[in-house]
């Protein structure tokens, strides 16, 4: 099973390594007995989910759509009848390119929250070239 050490579980979470030694602290996270510790893969990826869990979708729609990000607009750049606007979500960053007209209904702005539905038919999954 792979483990991480803390910097890099901190970085993979999206939280400071103090984050990190205060749930190891706490039992949120468990650690090897290894030295220096290490982080389990499989608790690493249970906290990950759980974290995810916490940003609450402020829509009230069903969708088919499983991969909602829910987080914060970090810029909208209008140009013509086109716009770009960047949304923060956790460690996450998605961009999206829309009419400019729909950026004026949505309201959105620097600052807003907003949720980047993404429906794709084809996900590609890369792992490290070295093994842990």
């Amino acid at each position: 099973m792979p483990t991480y050490k803390i910097a890099e579980a901190a970085r993979l979470l999206g939280v400071s390594d103090d984050t990190v030694r205060r749930w190891v602290d706490q039992g949120v996270l468990p650690v090897t007995d290894a030295t220096p510790a290490g982080i389990p893969g499989d608790a690493l990826a249970e906290r990950a989910v759980e974290l995810a869990r916490t940003a609450s979708d402020p829509t009230d729609v069903l969708s088919s759509a499983r991969n909602r990000f829910v987080g914060l607009v970090t810029r909208v750049q209008v140009d013509g009848i086109m716009a770009q606007v960047d949304i923060q979500a956790g460690p996450h960053r998605v961009v999206s390119l829309l009419s400019a007209e729909a950026v004026q209904d949505l309201g959105l702005e620097v600052g807003s929250l907003a949720v980047a539905v993404v429906k794709a038919t084809n996900v590609i999954v890369e792992t490290p070239k070295e093994p842990r």
